[in-house]
């Protein structure tokens, strides 16, 4: 069977390593599917679910808020400031931080605080749907 390596790391720690058949992610000009011996390829990630199909025929979720995808014949690196778990995902938390980020957006007084609170507001966004979708596969 083929398969490839697939680290995904964030800014604290290694989040996910193992070998996979198929892993899926956000690239920035649309979804990603990476097969083992793919072409080279270095890309930025959006915000979004990272799918790995694991060897074994199980599957891993992680969500990144974005970062960089590195793709060799033999494994695919994933580094992210921030990457969480599947199974880690908190609902709660997601929902009162884009209730913030939401706020933050309406009492912006520069372009720049508009910004970071639109940013965090998409990271968010992305993660609440990385929640629903790792939901509905398990």
């Amino acid at each position: 069977m083929n398969t490839l390596h697939v680290d995904v790391v964030s800014a604290e720690e290694s989040i996910f390593s193992g070998e996979a058949r198929f892993v899926a992610l956000p690239g920035e000009a649309g979804e990603l599917g990476i097969y083992p011996r793919h072409t080279p390829l270095i890309t930025r990630i959006k915000a979004g679910s990272v799918r790995i199909e694991m060897a074994d025929g199980g599957e891993e979720f992680v969500f990144v808020a974005g970062g960089i995808l590195e793709v060799q014949p033999t494994g695919v690196t994933v580094l992210s400031d921030t990457a969480i778990r599947g199974k880690d995902l908190d609902d709660e938390k997601a929902s009162q931080a884009k209730q913030a980020a939401e706020e933050a957006i309406k009492n912006a007084k520069t372009d720049l605080d508009l910004a970071k609170a639109t940013s965090e507001l998409t990271i968010m966004a992305a993660q609440m749907a990385a929640l629903r979708k790792y939901r509905g596969k398990k």
